[in-house]
């Protein structure tokens, strides 16, 4: 049981402790929402974010995931003034290394739009690739393209911040919690409830990663979200690491690595992967990691490698994030779906959903990632920037 009693209402309450719970949770009680409450069945961050690469970037293209890219950037830049916390971000870059023409086709215009949106990417010769990422083979590659403001920092670190930034303005967060159903009326949720008891709210917001279409079913919202496993390995130290190795990524096969203390963390999707809850590690995957390891990165295969783990995309249709107000049950939020851009986007989405909590108008339109973009003869914009 929880050491305190379940508070009897809230203003808000968010469902999930990851990234984009903890970052909405200290947005909205940054402000002074007063009551604002987050529920978390588990640990913060014990969910998919502990398991992220921890990769933030702009590149992108679709001129939303820009935008929101942009603004996370910028938050986690200052991430150490506010929330306060130390997140270890480095800024080395990301190299997408293409190998297809019609990647370099699509790369250079996504890479134009992101220019006009103020992003300072560009396309690199492949002598120039190989000079920034000097353990890539480039064979087969016809052209990069390299954002030099983006990185990667420490998704638990983001996510202490935010939750201890959460707390100091007055927001309760109770982990070991599961929400086990929500009591609606009418057009609105009136309450969750807990293991613990139950919470009337006056706004939910569901933040619950691979595990939303579950919550969204329990407010009447059908939320497209499919769990989706994804993996990690790490190599042993590596004496002769170069300082500043950008997070390179593969992109006509998702083979992606960036260093990881004094070695590297590398990962990839697997096409063969079957949707659901896998969180158990495979090596199922090992042929095809070891394959774009020996064509893009052989020298690593001299080197130690040892199992990561098993983590979740949280998938839509389009691989594009879920984001809005449900028409059905008017008090219901969502935030969600973010097939693997969730932390690299939880600052800008935090301050998103506070307004949309607020009733007023957030820093960007963000209409088109409402659920209703899967009806029928609705207009659907795919993501093609997928790792």
């Amino acid at each position: 049981m929880p050491r305190n009693p379940l508070p009897e209402r809230a203003s808000v309450v968010v469902i999930g402790g990851g990234v984009i719970g903890t970052s909405i949770a200290f947005h909205l009680a940054e402000v002074g929402v007063p009551d604002v409450v987050l529920l978390e069945r588990g640990t913060l961050g014990g969910g998919s974010t502990c398991r992220a690469a921890g990769g933030v970037r702009t590149q992108f293209s679709d001129e939303l995931n820009i935008a929101l890219g942009a603004r996370s950037l910028e938050g986690f830049t200052r991430f150490g003034e506010r929330p306060g916390q130390e997140i270890d971000l480095h800024q080395v870059g990301y190299l997408f290394l293409l190998s297809d023409p019609e990647h370099v086709t699509a790369f250079e215009r996504d890479v134009a739009l992101q220019n006009e949106l103020g992003i300072g990417s560009r396309m690199i010769s492949v002598d120039e690739a190989r000079r920034r990422s000097p353990l890539i083979d480039t064979e087969g590659v016809l052209a990069a393209a390299f954002s030099p403001d983006d990185g990667h920092c420490t998704p638990e670190s983001v996510v202490l911040g935010y939750a201890a930034g959460a707390r100091r303005h007055g927001a309760v967060l109770r982990t070991e919690t599961e929400v086990l159903g929500l009591e609606c009326r009418g057009d609105r949720v009136r309450a969750a409830v807990t293991e613990h008891g139950t919470i009337s709210a006056d706004t939910v917001v569901c933040a619950a990663g691979a595990w939303s279409a579950a919550v969204g079913e329990m407010a009447g919202v059908d939320l497209p979200v499919q769990p989706v496993r994804r993996q990690v390995m790490f190599t042993e130290a590596m004496p002769d690491l170069p300082p500043a190795v950008p997070f390179t990524i593969d992109f006509a096969t998702s083979f992606y690595f960036h260093a990881e203390g004094r070695g590297l963390l590398l990962g990839m999707s697997d096409p063969e992967q079957e949707p659901g809850f896998h969180l158990d590690y495979s090596d199922e995957w090992l042929p095809r990691l070891g394959a774009a390891i020996g064509r893009r990165a052989p020298s690593l295969l001299e080197v130690g490698l040892t199992p990561g783990w098993a983590g979740l995309y949280e998938v839509t249709p389009d691989h594009n994030a879920l984001l809005g107000r449900a028409v059905e049950t008017s008090n219901f939020l969502y935030a969600t779906g973010f097939s693997g851009h969730g932390f690299l986007q939880a600052p800008a989405v935090g301050e998103i959903v506070r307004d949309l909590c607020l009733e007023r108008e957030p820093f960007l339109d963000v209409r088109p990632l409402s659920v209703q973009r899967f009806e029928p003869g609705a207009l659907i914009r795919p993501e093609t920037h997928i790792v």
